[in-house]
């Protein structure tokens, strides 16, 4: 039960390995909220948690090495987030950008397709921002974590600078 059958440290490397192939598959999957998980999305996490466990334990089969895997991924899902904070740049490569899908009350085909939404969806955000048609809005936006943002066409936008707190100095 406690005797490993492989070195912790191939059991780490394992776990490190299939970690990031999961955020990078993730990251080029889209950018659906757990939430918004079609049937079809929810059927393919479980295989995929289901394939990959061989592939992070190996032979081991001990609770020594599923202790040893459980911390791997909660260090490295904690060193992930730190560096998203403290790495703006690496958030860019990591975390996708918000994309236009309707402008000026018209839909963007193009954008909608690259995206995979079709437009009954989008239709349906918007009238959760109690608006009826997307001649409506002015802006409609799927956000970076799968939500859509919808502006009105009647909305006052304001505008402000971003402060960039690590270019400044202070004497």
């Amino acid at each position: 039960m406690w005797h490993l059958q492989i070195p912790a440290w191939e059991i780490a490397v394992r776990s490190l390995l299939i970690y990031f192939a999961l955020l990078l598959g993730l990251r080029l999957f889209g950018k659906r909220q757990v939430g918004q998980f079609t049937l079809f999305d929810l059927a393919l996490v479980l295989l995929v948690a289901n394939a990959v466990q061989p592939a992070m334990t190996g032979p081991d089969s001990s609770l020594t090495g599923g202790l040893i895997i459980i911390a791997v991924l909660l260090l490295a899902n904690w060193v992930v987030s730190r560096l998203l904070f403290l790495a703006p740049p690496l958030r860019h490569v990591l975390e996708p950008t918000p994309t236009i899908l309707a402008q000026n009350g018209k839909w963007i085909p193009s954008a909608l397709a690259r995206e995979g939404i079709d437009q009954e969806e989008a239709e349906m955000a918007i009238r959760e921002h109690e608006l009826s048609d997307v001649s409506e809005t002015q802006l409609v936006v799927l956000e970076p974590d799968g939500s859509i943002s919808v502006v009105p066409k009647d909305a006052t936008v304001y505008t402000s600078q971003r402060r960039r707190r690590r270019y400044r100095r202070h004497p």
